[in-house]
């Protein structure tokens, strides 16, 4: 009884709230949403995004929704040079702004990740640096370092949930882009560096500030910083850096795309509001939270996802089926 009453609120509401010519069979009931997506999602051919073209970076349309970003420089393994840092945050903008995409898988070109830093293309920037006297000169340098944080901190403003695909060596700048992103998945052969101190300098555009946050481990973070040391797959899959490892790229990025696929069957505006609010609580006391939360919500409760979301429930549907309206 309890049930029935249950299914025939919720269809009152949704008729209610639905356009009139809108039809609903009550004789459907809830059920738990399938996860489904994963195993019918494909890496589909991938093809050129016109607005996006870059000498450090490739962007592709993977599938419908979904955008790959491959760090683009395989004969130089990948390493950050003065482009990269200026068209991360051009790429970056722009997928915040694309009502179209609802996920990033962002990975490297290539046999590895990234190598980090350009040192030979950076080199006149970070060791001659502009300036006639030592307030100019750091003047000049505080400028470029927040540049270049920005590089990375765009991808954690950015709205849409960003998965990072990591094969072979992720290594220095590749661990401030990682821990920027709000999922990681890696390949068996991966492995990961806080290079920084063995160039004689400490990590400055967000290792050392996000990196705590994301395993929980002070003490093993401050090994990592302080010695250099590689941290294998295994080892970054026990500590939370990664959430799962794979035997290899392929089957890492076919992983990638399928999560992918299930997070952009859901409700652009239920997921980016969850990146946001999570994003804010981790930088705020639960109270402050709570109270975000509480805003944010009492205007996004009134989202007509809510019912369709409900409703394919009802009918029995798969969320991939529901057309939601762009964001």
């Amino acid at each position: 009884m309890a049930a029935m009453m249950t299914s025939r609120t919720l269809g009152d509401l949704l008729m209610r709230r639905l356009r009139p010519s809108t039809h609903l069979d009550l004789n459907f009931s809830l059920r738990p949403l399938s996860s489904s997506a994963q195993d019918e999602a494909s890496r589909a051919a991938s093809s050129e995004v016109p607005d996006h073209n870059y000498e450090s970076l490739r962007v592709t349309a993977a599938q419908k929704h979904i955008l790959h970003v491959q760090i683009n420089r395989p004969e130089k393994r990948n390493a950050m040079n003065r482009a990269f840092w200026s068209e991360m945050v051009e790429c970056f903008n722009k997928i915040a702004q694309d009502a179209d995409c609802r996920a990033v898988v962002i990975s490297g070109a290539g046999k590895m990740f990234t190598s980090g830093i350009d040192l030979v293309d950076m080199a006149s920037d970070l060791l001659q640096p502009k300036g006639d006297d030592v307030a100019r000169i750091s003047w000049y340098l505080r400028k470029l370092i927040s540049t270049c944080q920005e590089t990375f901190s765009v991808i954690e403003k950015c709205p849409k949930p960003v998965i990072a695909a990591v094969h072979g060596g992720c290594i220095g700048g590749g661990m401030d882009l990682i821990t920027a992103c709000d999922i990681r998945y890696c390949a068996q052969d991966a492995f990961f560096q806080v290079k920084e101190v063995d160039v004689g300098l400490a990590a400055d555009v967000g290792t050392l500030q996000r990196l705590p946050r994301v395993i929980g481990n002070q003490s093993l973070v401050n090994e990592l910083a302080f010695t250099a040391r590689k941290m294998m797959a295994d080892e970054a899959l026990n500590c939370g850096l990664v959430s799962r490892v794979f035997p290899d790229k392929d089957v890492m990025l076919d992983a990638a795309f399928a999560l992918a696929a299930e997070i952009s069957s859901k409700s652009p505006v239920a997921v980016q509001g969850s990146k946001i609010n999570l994003l804010y609580s981790r930088d705020h006391s639960v109270a402050d939270g709570l109270n975000f939360m509480t805003s944010w919500n009492m205007g996004m409760l009134q989202t007509d996802d809510i019912m369709k979301s409900v409703q394919a429930a009802m009918e029995k549907k798969k969320l991939k089926d529901v057309t939601f309206s762009k964001l």
